[in-house]
């Protein structure tokens, strides 16, 4: 039974509500400064805590709840016989249900230009005390952090009149787990300001369990990171399909951040195969756009993960008959749509992000190495500045197709290398890509340039143009655009890009040959433009 309640909290949303309707259950309220003041404006009756302990609060509200027979009350347990006659030898009343939450020191560390010692002010010593000492006893005490449990807690005190066993348990594990992230929150800021150390704290929980790892052989668990929004995996909820794998999440958040490369604006989509992009494009509709990103790799498409920045519609859906997805990740999907990629596959995983489009909140990405943690700014933007460095001029007109390029290229694991076209006007398609190599030469001369002629072999016999193959192939690498993540070390790489058409480059620039390379270009009529960032993807 729940006879006497400490209410006291620095964030007051409900508290009023709450406290009304423990007081209509005839509950004793018992609180602190603020709150007891607002419950009071709101006719509520209030005994203060300094009447239970008598001592009135100090040194400017400091110590007010640190006593015995505040500590007392809420440690107390029920059935031990010697707790219980010590608690009435010195008239020690027991306290049923504890409603805290902390000063907001975290606020207040996050304003710029805040004070040490306004720091230190929004320290909680209290409430954490209580909270703890509350959840340590949760067998007989109820302990409420959060605001948004009020509203269960009455909900489950006017329907039995009691909290049950499964409910302190649980508000007790998550009062622990408040008043750890608030001690991490304290370590984190007090280590930079007064020891100058950086510390890093994160904080994931709810994991589930997967099916395996990147192997059979091995276990794996999803972790979702606390409070984390905006358009991320972890918010994504499945509409239809077998439970993700472990490979699933790693190629779904590449597909997540290769379509985010390209904004909102025009309709993107990307394919996904062993955590690399094999397919991307933008087009005037969704089903122009998925056919474009397959062209870029039929071959791989098979079992892939499909992302669009776009509501899933019939025709698209209706275009991937006959063919294997793993997953597919958009905003939302029309009715009909997803009437019929459900019945396409039982196994087939759905994914709707309605946030997809939004901005990213994340700014920072994290790796573990065997005994440590890597923490980078993520890669924003695609160049710091667009200089042509050979005879030959960049064309203007081609500046769109070459970001295009170097969004894809930035997605691509290195060393990569990406070569995009305008296959309609304003509409653009990674042609090929080579990725993943131990040198820049090989991703140019044995994947992207071989891929791109085997795709556009496909397009070729499936668009019959009045022309050979071989002119066909020279028409269109002729305007594409190639872009590598980073400096070419040596001139062999524009003398095979060269040697398949490909006559404008982008590099970062910044190689000890770049006057080497730039000459070569030079000699063989290519264009070339130095975009001074490096795109590295590991």
């Amino acid at each position: 039974m729940v006879k006497r309640a400490l209410l006291s909290v620095s964030d007051k949303t409900g508290i009023v509500d709450f406290a009304r309707g423990l007081e209509k259950l005839d509950i004793q309220i018992i609180s602190t400064g603020g709150t007891a003041r607002m419950l009071r404006d709101a006719g509520i009756g209030v005994t203060d805590v300094s009447e239970v302990t008598g001592f009135p609060e100090m040194m400017g509200g400091r110590v007010k709840t640190l006593h015995p027979m505040i500590h007392g009350g809420i440690l107390c347990v029920r059935d031990d016989h010697d707790h219980m006659g010590e608690a009435e030898k010195v008239n020690v009343e027991l306290i049923d249900l504890v409603a805290v939450n902390l000063y907001p020191f975290e606020i207040t560390v996050s304003k710029e230009g805040v004070l040490l010692e306004d720091a230190i002010e929004n320290i909680d010593i209290g409430g954490p005390a209580m909270l703890r000492s509350a959840a340590k006893n949760y067998n007989s005490v109820t302990v409420v952090c959060d605001p948004d449990d009020y509203g269960s807690i009455l909900k489950e005190l006017r329907s039995s009149g009691i909290i049950s066993q499964k409910t302190r348990e649980k508000l007790a594990v998550r009062a622990f787990r408040h008043t750890a992230d608030y001690d991490a929150t304290i370590d984190t800021y007090l280590s930079r300001v007064l020891l100058d150390e950086e510390v890093l704290r994160m904080n994931f929980n709810g994991g589930v369990t997967l099916r395996y790892g990147e192997n059979w052989h091995q276990d794996a668990k999803f972790y979702k990171e606390v409070g984390v929004s905006g358009p991320v995996l972890a918010n994504a909820k499945q509409l239809h399909g077998k439970e993700l794998s472990y490979n699933n999440y790693i190629d779904a958040d590449n597909a997540l951040r290769t379509v985010k490369e390209l904004g909102p604006g025009k309709t993107a989509v990307t394919i996904v195969k062993h955590n690399n992009p094999c397919g991307l494009s933008t087009g005037n509709t969704l089903l122009q756009a998925l056919g474009a990103a397959w062209d870029g790799d039929p071959i791989s498409a098979y079992g892939s993960i499909i992302c669009t920045n776009t509501v899933f519609d019939l025709e698209s859906a209706q275009f991937l008959n006959g063919k294997f997805i793993e997953i597919i990740l958009a905003p939302g999907f029309e009715p009909d749509a997803l009437e019929y990629l459900r019945n396409k596959s039982a196994n087939l995983r759905l994914l709707e992000l309605p946030d997809l489009n939004e901005e990213f909140e994340v700014r920072d990405t994290y790796k573990y190495v065997l005994g440590g943690m890597l923490k980078q700014a993520r890669n924003m933007g695609i160049y710091e500045k667009w200089e042509t460095v050979t005879q030959k001029p960049f064309p203007e007109e081609l500046r769109a197709l070459s970001e295009f390029s170097l969004h894809a290229c930035k997605s691509v694991k290195s060393n990569a290398v990406t070569l995009a076209y305008e296959y309609s006007d304003g509409c653009y398609m990674m042609l090929s890509m080579g990725a993943g190599q131990p040198n820049r030469v090989d991703s140019i001369r044995k994947l992207a340039a071989t891929k791109a002629r085997e795709n556009l072999a496909v397009i070729y016999e499936r668009e019959k143009p009045d022309i050979s193959f071989d002119e066909y192939c020279e028409h269109i690498l002729s305007k594409c655009v190639m872009a590598s993540d980073a400096f070419f070390p040596f001139d062999d790489s524009i003398v095979h890009a060269a040697e398949n058409g490909i006559m404008y480059v982008l590099s970062p620039g910044g190689s000890i040959r770049d006057n080497e390379v730039i000459s070569t270009a030079d000699r063989l009529g290519v264009s070339m433009v130095f975009t001074g960032m490096r795109h590295f993807l590991h």
